[in-house]
């Protein structure tokens, strides 16, 4: 028994010691890495694409009730900047590169920038938004299932944050 768990533990060590410049994705990694790549640029770039619209509409809310929804939109572009800055961190811990290239955010988010020129459509707008990154994340979650427990992790955290998002987005609407 002993010279089992020996050999497994020296099989164990040589099968990391094997690639080791590829960081944290080990032998046992077994999702299709390009495509768990290109997912979480998707993912980062509808954070950075939900970071800018909460922003314009941050600065552009007028109205005698806008400045509590306009404060809000603060908050939650912050927290989706941070998401952002997880996704990113992420992607570079599996070997990838983030991207930030501008000219590719708005083709490759799930997520539209959409100006809104009142404050019930920008509150509409991102509702819509919060709502298609909970089906985005529900959906990637799904396809991680057990493969990759950090990501998936990461994402049910941002997926919860999203979930509050809509649900304080659709109280606003509601009063």
């Amino acid at each position: 028994m002993t010279k089992v768990l020996n050999d497994s533990k020296a099989e164990l060590r040589q099968r990391v010691r094997d690639n080791v410049e590829k960081g944290a994705v080990t032998p046992s990694y077994t999702l299709d890495l390009t495509q768990m790549l290109k997912r979480l640029n998707e993912a980062l770039a509808t954070e950075l694409v939900c970071v800018l619209r909460y922003r314009r509409h941050y600065f552009m809310a007028q109205g005698l009730d806008s400045q509590p929804v306009a404060q809000e939109f603060l908050e939650h572009s912050n927290e989706e900047l941070g998401h952002a800055d997880m996704i990113a961190k992420r992607i570079k811990q599996l070997g990838g590169e983030p991207n930030f290239n501008p000219t590719q955010l708005a083709t490759n988010s799930h997520s539209e920038y959409v100006e809104a020129l009142d404050l019930e459509e920008m509150i509409k707008e991102n509702v819509i938004a919060e709502r298609i990154a909970i089906e985005s994340y529900r959906e990637f979650i799904q396809w991680i299932g057990e493969a990759d427990s950090t990501t998936r992790r990461m994402l049910e955290e941002i997926l919860e944050v999203e979930e509050e998002h809509a649900d304080e987005l659709s109280d606003l609407m509601r009063n």
